[in-house]
């Protein structure tokens, strides 16, 4: 059967400065081996499915798989998903934000000025310092010393992620990491005045190529720990994927209410239809 597709670059006005995502738009009737089966073909760190909702307070329902797993959440696919979504015809039940059906959960996403997409942050599952067994594992998957680390902390909103701060966006550069067998986000600030505000790398064993250019489950927590903290007082834009060739730009802001936006641009690259 062929069934509607598009490939979706993530938080870049600029096509392939990125993070792809694979979305099959018509996916009622697929099952779940083929599902992955087709995201392990993509290789691209996320693949997703668009599915009718089960709930009337959702728009659509989407699967995510990276090339091994389900995930309960993702960040870039939930904003490649939904502008595809919107490209192909989606209309909002409310006529203004969306609403996305995923298994952890709705999640709401808006139009972000000046352009692109945003969603609200899903709660935090795990959310507490680091132990120092764990501050130690970090310093050894990071190749640095455990002084090198500002502070660490849980940060997990489904893709099980452990954030770690140093002191510059400079020493986020520089890491080369070794083994790595969790998902850990690595932050650092830029200096005042520059374009962003802070550097993040994503690393994770969920996904062939390791490094994740652009993430946005990683930003959404590490917003919420930023602003918790006061590391961050303000809206801020943090920059991800330059050690590969990327230009990811994520913007984070938060609402009196607490809830934390993410948002960035989209683009569409590849438009066309798949057999599956």
């Amino acid at each position: 059967m062929r069934r509607a597709f598009q490939q979706v670059d993530v938080f870049t006005a600029r096509p392939y400065l990125g993070n792809p995502v694979a979305v099959v738009l018509d996916a009622d009737g697929l099952s779940t081996a083929s599902m992955l089966r087709f995201a392990a073909w993509t290789n691209l760190s996320e693949t997703t499915f668009v599915l009718p909702p089960t709930t009337p307070a959702a728009d659509y329902r989407v699967r995510i798989f990276t090339p091994t797993a389900e995930l309960p959440f993702a960040g870039h696919p939930t904003l490649g998903t939904c502008h595809a979504w919107l490209a192909t015809g989606g209309l909002p039940r409310d006529g203004g934000r969306i609403v996305q059906e995923c298994d952890a959960g709705l999640i709401t996403v808006r139009r972000d000025e000046p352009s692109g997409l945003a969603f609200a942050a899903p709660p935090l599952l795990r959310y507490e310092p680091a132990d120092a067994e764990l501050l130690l594992h970090l310093a050894e998957v990071l190749r640095l010393a455990p002084t090198d680390i500002v502070a660490a902390q849980w940060v997990d909103n489904g893709p099980g992620w452990v954030a770690v701060l140093l002191d510059s966006a400079d020493a986020v550069l520089a890491l080369r990491p070794g083994a790595v067998d969790l998902a850990v986000g690595v932050i650092g600030p830029h200096p005042p005045g520059a374009p962003a505000a802070f550097e993040v790398r994503a690393f994770t064993p969920q996904i062939a190529t390791v490094e994740d250019p652009v993430t946005g489950s990683l930003n959404a927590s590490l917003a919420t720990w930023l602003f918790d903290t006061g590391g961050a007082q303000d809206a801020y834009t943090a920059r991800q994927g330059t050690v590969l060739g990327r230009e990811g730009q994520v913007r984070l802001s938060r609402d009196a209410d607490g809830t934390v936006w993410v948002g960035g641009d989209t683009v569409t690259c590849i438009r066309g239809d798949v057999a599956l």
